[in-house]
């Protein structure tokens, strides 16, 4: 089951409007926080540590868990031990994040704290760090990963190393999350505030993208908001996105018919298995609406991210949906009936053979 969360920064923020946001994402659905113990003010050191564990408090009585990012420089600031992390608790704290690791024997050791504690490893890294700490035997009911978050414009992840750190966690079936980006925030935990993305690609693209694309990698289990603060909007979105099935928005075409658009909007579609370079191929509805005039209708030239209904004229393949991958002239035949949002063409890439998938209107 994906779980959601939000990002909280005490130290940068309100303590009102955090609660208020806090209530908000828990009304969406959020049951994760992401905070900061990296920026203790040394002034105010014991204020802050307070203002933790009210939030933590807070959190905890709405059934949300908190994991704070920590870093043995952190631990020795606080004067505490890896091996006793009992003033972790008493925060009130979930979890740790450890955005610097140690040696890979201490996280094991850290994942046997008596507390049930998670140990969340930093998975932004190599892959050979998740495989020291494995060789240590650490408690897996206790360790679980996540990803890092770029402020600063392309300084975040490729596809290939998010995908080669991701795959390791997950080979060693470890529960995993990675950062989207708000487009509404107006801070993190840095100064610099150009985006605050796990994937540098993500980069002000719409947070439920974002999330449509981290969630089809089949590697990644919960979500995080990693600035401050998201909309409304973008906490619905996030909140109402199906999490278990690629869907992709679509505009259609005016005068579009019944039957086409029940093809559309409400049969789960599938990638055939014999895939081919020019189009994404669902075939199942040129089985169950057999016999049904298809008439040829917007029978313009075909781009990338066009859906086409064949028409009757097409014989077997009439009813048949298709997503174009490529442009394609048109014989005639073919009904141009809808178009996948412009933010979301990336995603087709990534469709796999067999892989199930829906639409719905933008």
């Amino acid at each position: 089951m994906h779980r959601l969360g939000i990002s909280i920064y005490p130290n940068k923020s309100d303590r009102q409007k955090d609660i208020e946001y806090i209530e908000k994402a828990h009304s969406y659905g959020f049951s994760r926080i992401f905070t900061n113990l990296l920026f203790i003010d040394d002034n105010k050191k014991d204020k802050s540590l307070e203002e933790f564990r009210n939030l933590a408090n807070y959190a905890s009585s709405l059934g949300m868990e908190v994991i704070a990012d920590v870093s043995p420089s952190v631990l020795k600031y606080l004067n505490i031990e890896y091996k006793d992390l009992s003033p972790f608790k008493q925060l009130g704290l979930t979890g740790l994040r450890l955005d610097m690791g140690f040696s890979g024997n201490e996280e094991s050791e850290m994942s046997y704290n008596p507390y049930g504690l998670k140990i969340e490893l930093n998975m932004s890294s190599n892959p050979k760090y998740i495989e020291n700490i494995m060789s240590y035997l650490p408690n897996k009911d206790n360790l679980i990963g996540c990803h890092n978050f770029y402020p600063h414009r392309y300084t975040g992840l490729s596809r290939k190393h998010f995908m080669e750190t991701s795959l390791a966690f997950k080979e060693y079936g470890l529960r995993t999350a990675a950062f989207v980006s708000s487009n509404n925030a107006a801070f993190g935990p840095w100064d610099v505030n150009e985006g605050l993305p796990t994937l540098e690609e993500h980069r002000f693209l719409p947070i439920d993208v974002q999330a449509k694309d981290l969630l089809n990698t089949f590697l990644i289990d919960d979500l995080i908001i990693s600035n401050c603060y998201a909309s409304n909007d973008e906490l619905e979105l996030l909140g109402n996105l199906n999490k278990d099935l690629l869907t992709f928005k679509v505009r259609l075409i005016e005068g579009i018919g019944s039957v086409e658009k029940k093809i559309i909007l409400d049969e789960l579609h599938f990638n055939r298995g014999d895939v081919n370079e020019y189009m994404i191929r669902s075939t199942q509805s040129r089985v169950k609406y057999k016999g049904h005039l298809f008439e040829p209708i917007n029978t313009v030239d075909i781009n990338r991210g066009d859906i086409i209904i064949e028409s009757s004229q097409y014989e077997h393949y009439a009813g048949e949906l298709q997503i174009a991958l490529k442009s394609m002239k048109n014989s005639g035949k073919s009904s141009v009936v809808g178009r996948i949002r412009e933010e979301e063409l990336f995603l087709l890439d990534y469709v796999r053979p067999w892989q199930k998938f829906k639409f719905e209107l933008l």
